[in-house]
């Protein structure tokens, strides 16, 4: 594994244990060059999957670029990592288990949204505003009034 600091190809691993949930392996590993020690995860791939953009574009599934905008949407809200982690490792087992090599990207932002919605309003809202292309302050008006209806019936 490449260190993230001095981009030496050579690490050792210190520790390795489950995560929370299960659903990968987090590693803490020790650059044999440098020193620094940097936490990496492992986790199982199904298949390959093609999202499927709303332009008709194709581009792999990204794990990745999926926790960076969630991570954006939880910015400064109080959600910690772990929670992202697990919401982000329950997208990615819904879009493997769908059975299909490709996914539109709408199926993948209603998830998130879903889970989003679960976790913090907030968050919910924001990623929302970019997921669905918000134009107008009147969008982000309706969708915090279906928000406090929502709340309203569940109390």
């Amino acid at each position: 594994m490449r260190c993230p600091f001095c981009a030496h190809d050579d690490s050792q691993v210190k520790d390795s244990r489950p995560t929370e949930d299960n659903t990968s392996i987090r590693r803490r590993r020790e650059c044999t060059s440098c020193g620094a020690r940097f936490t990496t995860f492992e986790r199982v791939q199904l298949r390959e999957i093609a999202v499927v953009k709303s332009s008709g574009g194709r581009e792999p599934f990204d794990r990745d670029k999926l926790e960076h905008s969630v991570t954006l949407a939880c910015r400064k809200r109080g959600v910690t990592p772990e929670r992202i982690d697990r919401l982000v490792s329950g997208v990615q087992r819904q879009v493997e288990t769908l059975g299909d090599s490709e996914v539109p990207s709408m199926a993948i932002g209603e998830m998130v949204m879903e889970g989003l919605r679960q976790i913090d309003t907030v968050a919910y809202i924001r990623f929302a505003s970019v997921y669905r292309d918000f134009s107008e302050a009147r969008d982000f008006e309706e969708i915090a009034s279906e928000v406090q209806e929502e709340k309203g019936g569940a109390d």
